[in-house]
């Protein structure tokens, strides 16, 4: 025993003294995972060939339906296409009675109509309680209710009803009612800019409008001109007498909640069950500077989506089962929260609420203990630094048997045990599975997950008009780490030229604009045929993202091919816009705004403009020459305050926001080859000259809490 111990930690690399071997044994007595580890001590080594050997065969994930092609009559150059393996022979059929949202829905709760369904907490004396659930029935059954009261309303097919709140069970009853009764789901989310609830209720034309009590001041404002068109509001709760007093003041009748499901009992109606082609949802999405963009998305993507997921999930051992568990925080609005609890309806799992308070996200967490989340959370990212508590030496002999080929399960559950399980824990304990999507995860943050959360991860890609996913990883293959993965089931990805900026899917490595067809794509831009044909051609949606292309198929994110890009938290920023409205400033002669999809904030180079900055330094009392006042920090945190102004004063969002900046006294210029000849910045050598500046900038930010 102390021998195997002594072995043990020689081949970690630490400290084979008898009290570090004492101490080792202390806990590895304490379970069966010593025999397996002093096993694999000595046959893995024997077995590294063989396994090695497999891994290559296992990791032969994507086919090459199409081979890359040469450019000509105008046309740009396009790389292979490639398909998952598991559409290898063209892509699975849709189950008969699995054709639309509503069949995925109503099937469930036909099949498991005493599961937990969805659960919440309730706020008393401002302290969360426990969940509390309604099953698949009593979903159903408030489903029915919320349906016919809107057909008493006066609803018909395919009238657009608009939901506006976070994330919470009457969301969900709403969201099955318009798919049972064949009526367009119409999400409404404020943070994709000022007047944009406005500017959707107009241009989808709603009809009716259920609104969480916190967002009801919002839709009855005076700023909100299009509530006039509504028909009706109806409150995820009760309705207070200032609110019916406003509602009424603009025509518009108020329900609370339970007077809609009263009405719906009072005059029932059957569903009226849509058809695969008809329009599911018009999810709005942030455009590059101006209105946001309706995603039109269809019953038959929607199906199709949840159907992918089950035979890609089905792969593994293992399976998804009616005891898992989601904790939704992520908004209901965008289309990754949506497709993941509609799978899990499917599978007659349990979706619970956050109380909506994001700081409290934690005490969610530990209430709820689930089993799968999305995104990459605050009590995730608050994990990295643990590293420097656990044995280092454990984290490299974890992460080298994967390397190898080895599943987090059995790469080092000895590891897990004495060090692991603590980062497990403070997930909730049961975590099986994390899914990133929406911007990459920072390849070492993706590495240190999957070899401390004890769960399997895997990251996606996917906009909102592929209905999520259109690449994925697989958990266990860490070969996979830094990349997007392959081809989602429904989907052909292929990279298309980009001369202007010098990518070639047929050069080595493969990159280009990367295009996606399938059958989970959007419809059309709705009312917006123009940009539907730009970005729609021969059947390829044209995502504006720059990727590189394996050999094997599998992809990665390098660039974005018009300057927008997406932050950590899945936010897209428009650069050139803001910096346009940067620039409206007096101090700012010229501005570079900085982000990138591994950090959640924006910095900025600023060059002042020497008049103003002068002036300034004259009436604080300085006198230093131009390029020393711009060392001061005091300048430097003027020009902050500047720029908050301007982004206050022109309805930025709060992800908008410059957090820090580096003054640079010196214009952009040829000279340093940071602008073109017709001054056009040159962004990534601009990210190249001021790197560690910006480097050291976010350091700061983080330090002082400024995030």
């Amino acid at each position: 025993m102390m021998e195997f111990g002594a072995q043990l930690l020689r081949a970690w690399g630490m400290d084979s003294s008898r009290t570090a071997v004492n101490i080792v044994l202390l806990f590895a007595l304490t379970t069966d995972d010593w025999k397996y580890e002093s096993e694999n001590c000595s046959r893995r080594q024997d077995g590294l060939a063989l396994h090695r050997f497999i891994g290559l065969i296992m990791a032969n994930h994507t086919v090459k339906v199409e081979s890359g092609r040469a450019g000509e009559d105008g046309k740009p150059s396009v790389g292979p296409v490639y398909r998952n393996s598991l559409a290898k022979n063209g892509f699975p059929q849709l189950d008969p009675d699995m054709t639309t949202s509503w069949d995925v829905f109503r099937v469930a709760a036909e099949k498991y109509p005493n599961n937990r369904m969805l659960g919440w907490r309730e706020i008393k004396n401002g302290k969360a309680g426990p969940y509390l659930w309604k099953t698949y029935k009593e979903v159903y059954e408030e489903v029915l209710q919320v349906g016919s009261a809107l057909c008493h309303l006066g609803a018909k097919p395919g009238f657009r009803i608009g939901i506006y709140g976070a994330n919470c069970p009457q969301w969900i009853v709403v969201m099955e009612a318009c798919n049972g009764y064949s009526l367009i789901c119409v999400p409404l989310y404020d943070t994709l800019g000022s007047g944009a609830i406005d500017y959707i209720v107009k241009h989808a034309e709603i009809d009716f409008v259920f609104v969480q009590d916190k967002k009801m001041k919002e839709i009855l404002s005076s700023s909100c001109e299009s509530a006039r068109l509504i028909k009706s509001i109806v409150s995820f709760s009760s309705t207070t007498g200032e609110q019916n007093d406003a509602a009424a003041d603009i025509g518009i009748k108020l329900y609370s909640w339970n007077e809609t499901l009263r009405m719906g009992k009072e005059y029932p109606s059957e569903p009226l069950p849509p058809q695969p082609h008809n329009i599911c949802t018009i999810m709005y999405t942030s455009g590059t500077s101006g209105n946001p963009k309706g995603v039109v998305l269809t019953h038959e993507s929607h199906a199709t989506y949840v159907k992918g997921v089950d035979l890609f999930l089905n792969q593994f051992e293992d399976k998804m089962t009616t005891d898992d568990v989601y904790l939704s925080f992520l908004p209901l609005a965008h289309i990754l929260d949506r497709m993941i609890e509609e799978y899990f309806f499917h599978n007659g799992a349990s979706v619970g609420y956050y109380q909506g308070d994001i700081h409290a996200l934690r005490d969610d967490l530990m209430e709820l203990k689930p089993t799968l989340f999305a995104g990459v959370l605050k009590a995730l990212s608050e994990l990295r630094p643990l590293r420097r508590m656990i044995f280092n030496a454990l984290y490299k002999h974890k992460l080298r048997w994967m390397r190898l080929g080895y599943s987090h399960k059995t790469a080092s559950p000895f590891a897990d045990m004495l060090a692991f399980r603590k980062v497990k824990a403070r997930l909730g304990g049961r975590v099986r599975l994390i899914i990133s999507g929406g911007a990459p995860l920072n390849p070492e943050i993706e590495e240190f997950l999957r070899v401390t959360s004890c769960a399997y991860l895997t990251q996606g890609y996917g906009l909102t008009e592929t209905c999520g996913l259109s690449t994925v990883g697989f958990p266990d293959d860490m070969s996979l780490v830094g990349t997007v993965g392959v081809a989602s089931t429904y989907s052909e990805v292929r990279l298309e030229e980009t001369p202007e900026l010098d990518y070639d899917p047929l050069g080595t490595p493969s990159r280009g604009e990367i295009c996606v067809r399938g059958k989970t794509l959007f419809s059309e831009y709705y009312k917006n045929p123009e940009l539907t044909k730009e970005v729609m051609v021969d059947g390829w949606f044209h995502t504006g993202d720059i990727g590189e292309m394996r050999p094997d198929g599998v992809l990665k994110i390098i660039d974005r091919k018009k300057n927008i890009f997406k932050l950590s938290q899945g936010e897209y920023v428009a650069v050139e816009y803001l910096e346009k409205i940067y620039k409206i400033s007096p101090i700012v002669e010229d501005i570079w705004v900085y982000g990138d999809s591994f950090r959640s904030m924006l910095v900025a180079v600023v060059t002042p403009h020497e008049d103003s900055a002068k002036r300034w330094a004259e009436q604080n009392g300085h006198k230093e020459s131009f390029c020393d006042l711009c060392k001061l920090e005091v300048l430097n945190k003027f020009i902050l305050q500047e720029l908050k102004t301007v982004a206050e004063n022109n309805k930025l969002r709060g992800f908008e926001y410059i957090k820090g900046i580096v003054v640079d006294p010196l214009p952009f210029d040829i000279e340093r080859d940071l602008v073109t000849p017709t001054m056009k910045k040159k962004r990534a050598q601009m990210l190249k000259f001021y790197q560690s500046e910006i480097d050291k900038l976010y350091h700061n930010i983080l330090a002082e809490g400024r995030a």
